[in-house]
């Protein structure tokens, strides 16, 4: 109760601090057992209505209250999510969580909060297609054996960071994110929009099988292991099993579906080659999302494992850096989304001690560098996603890594790939998105989720790495949640 006895100690009002006294000491400990309790129950979903009652910004960071007047934004150079070349003249009116109208820079609309850009260029906020929102921040270790309120915690403080660094949507494509995504939408934390897919699908032997060893062999409905008790993964062999874990991850509602249809290179079994799931389970998968009005998206790499996935009727291929042109081709043809990751052998890429993960690693490196241009030349629909899994550390790099997508393509292109772009990836969940209404975009109705940039996007795209002085205004739903202009400016 490190934050009780913290507020306690400032001795406001002038009152003298009543930690140390038998009542309080009672109340404390009664709280202490319905946190536990709540945990029990539910994790971090049970845990909202507790802290939202209690006093949230006592406990977790809280978000800002809604603007009580619209906000006009002059003086600007806009970037708006879809053209590749900055506009100049227009301001942009914000009247609730929505972004009214684009008027011309002389508007002068009356009961308005007037904030002067100072000629920077306001932007679309970011958008990550692949993102784990509570397995980001904690190690594989971590992640597979600690008290999973404590991964909940860990995640609201990367939630909050995630939005610092300018990103105000995410497709969470694995873990257990409802909870987080439901505190953060009632603004008990701050965070991003979160379209989640709740548990990582996964056959036995699988990508998204953490077991040990030791644990082998399951029989028929045996306890689940703890990474499926606590909604990171869900293991199902046979169409009837996928189907139903499909069902639940629906029920508990998920935007989209995450199947794991392929190996990986930290996978501590599956070989990269591999290939999992039948097409009949696979199909299993997408009948499910599809009678729910969505989709499924598959982690794979290889030729095999994509076209697979392509004839059972999915409609997104994460990674797939090892598919051939032919397969790339065929992504083309049947109107695939392909959501890529620049995984390079670099600073920011996960540090493997045995030889033979180093040399997969190297592999998919060099396939990162063919599939961006075979995704250009052949015009697969292809999103951004950083994919910073379990790398405690390394969630700060989610900016630099969007700037390396310079490297193929102008920066205008890059920043329209992760805002308008991501938007219509996000868009294919139809009437199971979350929040209804257009992301991505500056224009009218669209979300006001907005950023002002210091820098020149146009010629490069240095200013994501560094969000704590880049990153002027950072508003989510018409709320500021950074502002760094001069007090008379806003």
């Amino acid at each position: 109760m490190e934050a009780s006895a913290h507020a306690c100690g400032s001795h406001a009002h002038g009152l003298a601090c009543l930690c140390g006294h038998q009542q309080v000491q009672l109340a404390i400990r009664r709280l202490e057992i319905d946190i536990n309790r709540r945990i029990l129950l539910g994790g971090m979903a049970g845990m909202v209505g507790l802290f939202a009652g209690f006093g949230a910004s006592s406990l977790l960071a809280e978000a800002p209250r809604s603007e009580e007047r619209p906000l006009l934004l002059t003086n600007l150079r806009l970037f708006d999510g879809r053209r590749l070349e900055l506009q100049q003249g227009v301001s942009v009116l914000v009247d609730g969580e929505r972004i009214k109208e684009l008027v011309g820079s002389d508007a002068s609309p009356e009961g308005v909060r007037r904030i002067d850009c100072g000629g920077r260029v306001l932007m679309p906020g970011l958008i990550d297609a692949h993102w784990h929102s509570t397995l980001c921040g904690v190690s594989q270790v971590t992640a597979m054996t600690a008290d999973i309120a404590y991964i909940h915690l860990v995640a609201a403080r990367e939630a909050e960071g995630t939005l610092r660094r300018g990103f105000t949507t995410v497709r969470d494509t694995g873990g257990p994110a409802f909870g987080l995504k439901q505190a953060i939408d009632e603004h008990v934390m701050v965070g991003p929009r979160i379209f989640p897919s709740g548990a990582m699908i996964s056959q036995t032997s699988g990508h998204g099988d953490f077991r040990l060893l030791n644990e082998l062999p399951r029989a028929g409905e045996a306890d689940l292991s703890y990474t499926e008790r606590v909604g990171v993964a869900a293991i199902a062999d046979g169409a009837d099993a996928v189907l139903r874990r499909t069902r639940e991850q629906l029920m508990r509602g998920a935007s989209q579906i995450k199947v794991m249809a392929g190996g990986g290179v930290a996978s501590p079994y599956d070989p990269l080659d591999s290939a999992q799931f039948t097409e009949r389970e696979l199909r299993a998968a997408v009948d499910a999302a599809a009678d729910w009005g969505t989709y499924v998206t598959v982690h794979v790499y290889t030729s095999a494992g994509i076209q697979r996935a392509i004839r059972a009727g999915v409609r997104c291929i994460e990674h797939g850096q090892l598919a051939d042109e032919d397969t790339v081709r065929m992504m083309a043809d049947n109107d695939i989304w392909w959501s890529l990751q620049p995984f390079l052998q670099d600073e920011d890429a996960n540090v493997f001690p045995d030889a033979a993960r180093r040399a997969m690693q190297a592999e998919v490196s060099q396939g990162t560098e063919r599939a961006y241009e075979w995704a250009d030349k052949h015009k697969v629909h292809t999103g951004f996603g950083t994919d910073i899994l379990m790398s405690p550390g390394k969630t700060e790099a989610q900016g630099r890594q969007l700037a390396k997508l310079s490297r193929w393509m102008d920066p205008l292109s890059v920043l329209r790939m992760a805002t308008s772009g991501n938007g219509e990836l996000l868009a294919v969940s139809g009437d199971r998105a979350p929040y209804p209404g257009k992301l991505g975009v500056i224009e009218p109705n669209a979300f006001a989720d907005l950023l002002l940039v210091e820098g020149e996007p146009e010629n490069g795209l240095s200013f994501l790495e560094t969000p704590g002085s880049s990153l002027k205004l950072i508003i989510k739903g018409g709320r500021i949640f950074e502002n760094q202009l001069d007090s008379d400016a806003a």
